[in-house]
Formats: C-alpha cells, sequence, structure tokens
C-alpha cells in the first residue's frame, strides 16, 4: 500500500500501521464471503485478524467505514470493464468476439467480487447514496461506452435514429448485472456456464446492432 494512509483522528499511519489496516480490509472481505453482512462484528473481524477491537477503530468507525473501504477499491477496478466495448468493433464477426469478451468479463468481475457487490447492492437498494453511488460507478463504465457505440453506429446509418442509445445501453447494463448477481441460480434452471454466456453475449450483440451476429 502506497501514499499517506491517516488514522479516525487524522494521524498518518506508519508502515506498520498500513500493513495492520490492509490486514483488517482482507479478513473483512474474507468473512463476506462466508457470513452475513449483518453478522459480521468488529470483535470477530479484530480476532480474525490476530489484532484487537480498539486496533479496528483507530482505522475505520466500523463495520460499514470498512466495507466501503473495500468497495471503493472494487470500483476502481471495476473502472477497466470500460475497456472490453470503448474502441472495440460492433460491425461484422468482430461485433459478435467483443459481445463474447464484454460478457466473459463482466460476469467474472462480479464473480471474484461477488461477496462485496452483494453488500453493495445491499445498501444501494436501502438507498444508501454511498453504496448507490459505488454501484452506478461501476456500471457507468459498461453503460457510457455501449451507449457511444450505438450513437456510433447510428451516425454510420447502422442502427436508425430511432432508437435511444441510453436506454438501450441502460436496459443491457442491467440485464447483465442481474444475470451476473444470479450466475449460481441458473444452475438450478439447468443451464451451465457454457450455455448462459453465447445467449447473453447474443441478446447484448441484438441490442448494440440490431442484427443476428455474423460468426
Amino acid at each position: 500500500m502506497t501514499g499517506q494512509v491517516r488514522t479516525v483522528d487524522g494521524r498518518v499511519a506508519g508502515r506498520r500501521g498500513q500493513a495492520t489496516r490492509q490486514k483488517l480490509l482482507d479478513c473483512l472481505s474474507e468473512m463476506l464471503s462466508s457470513s452475513p453482512y449483518r453478522d459480521v462484528k468488529v470483535i470477530d473481524v479484530a480476532r480474525r485478524a490476530g489484532t484487537s477491537p480498539a486496533t479496528f477503530y483507530q482505522y475505520f468507525p466500523d463495520v460499514e467505514g470498512a466495507v466501503l473501504e473495500i468497495a471503493e477499491s472494487m470500483a476502481k477496478e471495476g473502472a477497466s470493464l470500460t475497456e472490453l466495448v470503448a474502441g472495440q468493433s460492433w460491425t461484422g464477426k468482430a461485433a459478435w468476439q467483443t459481445a463474447e469478451d464484454l460478457v466473459e468479463g463482466f460476469l467474472a468481475f462480479w464473480r471474484k467480487n461477488d461477496a462485496i457487490l452483494r453488500v453493495v447492492d445491499l445498501g444501494a437498494a436501502e438507498g444508501d447514496k454511498r453504496f448507490y453511488k459505488i454501484r452506478m460507478k461501476i456500471l457507468n463504465s459498461v453503460n457510457n461506452s455501449l451507449a457511444d457505440a450505438i450513437k456510433d453506429l447510428q451516425s454510420r446509418g447502422r442502427v436508425g435514429k430511432e432508437v435511444n442509445a441510453a436506454a438501450v445501453a441502460g436496459s443491457l447494463v442491467a440485464m447483465l448485472a442481474s444475470v451476473a448477481g444470479h450466475q449460481k441460480g441458473f444452475q438450478s434452471w439447468g443451464v451451465k456456464q457454457s450455455e448462459l454466456k453465447p445467449s447473453l453475449a447474443l441478446l447484448v450483440h441484438l441490442g448494440v446492432t440490431g442484427k443476428k451476429p455474423t460468426k
């Protein structure tokens, strides 16, 4: 960890303090993967990290504050999702590859960050603006690039002017997020991951280009 990291009371944490702080965050992340968010207590996080609750409170006001730190870091990582769309081709055979890459990258990101994303979704659903902003930051990394891609196709006469680029892009991103968060549920419907991805890519391709893919 680089840069200045401060304690709750404003002091700059040294290298050892930064390491302790990061260990607390790592332990909290692990606990969120196996325990309901509401059940995670400061004393349990501190014990897992081999330190005390007093030490935890030196760096975070509460569990929620630490969760927001993890979520913010994840959102920064999520900004790279825009690379799956921005500057990619949405014409001819290349469009199918772009759709597949977007679906693969999006689902992989959700699987990797499943635990913290569940907490972000919960907070956003309950109206917490902090979690809502984090969720939108992640979704916007794809939404804005998709909207730009559709507008570009419109400018070249490949997509009709009657199409609302922002509405289509937003609908596709909402669909991707919903499916990504429900990946395990598809198994109960008899749908394998290998079957889910091409089906989702087909919907994305149709949504952006308005055409069936050329493979």
